[in-house]
């Protein structure tokens, strides 16, 4: 059990989506109130998707409100009620990086025609069904903070539990049925296979480590090599695709190293 670089190809995206809080708000609501529907009842305690949704949304500092008004507009009727549909799209981007888009809508056509546009401003091709989804896994993603705040002006940063130690953690993870772990600078990124995410949440609380965030994710099997110059060019697609409100989640191939971090981030 081991840290291998898959939180590279994320940790950059993650600081754009933060800085769209708004937009983001609304797409974690949507994916709440689809969760609360197909399981069909509110309370996460017996409904597993939710529980998930919800945990993805408290990582990204969700207040609380948004989150209750999210679950009861599953259930609500008239322009209240929620129709939407899970579809996902899937093409090819610059440099033939493969590109996996999941999408909420409630217009099929809609959503189809304003994600076929941003691949082809953006020298991309989409693809039919199945043309890229063999390139990814699904997997659960925990993310866990090494050091947590205590509330205590005198000490007010606190080694979170085994999170603390790389040894104890690795120990902790394997204890509470987790796949791997990954070393992330301030954080862990533990990955689970899905149907294990919450499962693994809980027992990692159980031994006194607090969770930051966990979400289902798609991580690429095989991480295309490109040039800093086609990573540029695959970003701007995938900026696209992520500023359309019915797309949830934008997954690609592309292998994020050091270099191109550097130059995504000036």
């Amino acid at each position: 059990m081991s840290g291998h670089s898959k939180w590279a190809t994320t940790k950059h995206r993650k600081a754009a989506q933060d800085a769209k809080r708004s937009a983001l708000f609304s797409k974690l609501a949507r994916n709440i109130t689809v969760a609360a529907k197909e399981g069909g009842d509110p309370n996460p305690d017996n409904n597993a998707s939710l529980a998930a949704a919800i945990e993805k949304a408290k990582g990204y500092s969700m207040p609380k409100d948004k989150i209750k008004t999210a679950i009861d507009k599953a259930f609500g009727s008239g322009k209240d009620a929620a129709n939407y549909e899970t579809v996902v799209y899937e093409g090819y981007g610059p440099a033939g990086v493969a590109v996996l888009c999941e999408a909420l809508t409630d217009n099929r056509n809609r959503t189809a025609a304003d994600v076929r546009a941003a691949f082809s401003h953006s020298g991309g091709n989409l693809g039919t069904s199945g043309s890229v989804a063999f390139q990814f896994d699904r997997k659960g993603q925990i993310v866990v903070s090494k050091e947590v705040e205590t509330g205590d002006k005198k000490n007010p940063i606190a080694p979170n539990g085994a999170a603390a130690d790389e040894e104890e953690f690795m120990l902790a993870v394997a204890e509470a049925g987790g796949d791997d772990y990954e070393d992330a600078d301030e954080e862990w990124i533990v990955y689970t296979a899905p149907g294990d995410l919450m499962a693994v949440v809980k027992a990692l609380e159980a031994q006194g480590v607090a969770v930051k965030g966990a979400e289902m994710t798609m991580i690429a099997n095989t991480p295309s090599e490109v040039s800093v110059a086609d990573a540029k060019k695959v970003m701007r697609l995938i900026d696209k695709l992520e500023e359309l409100e019915d797309l949830q989640a934008v997954y690609h191939t592309m292998d994020i190293t050091d270099e191109i971090a550097e130059a995504l981030d000036e």
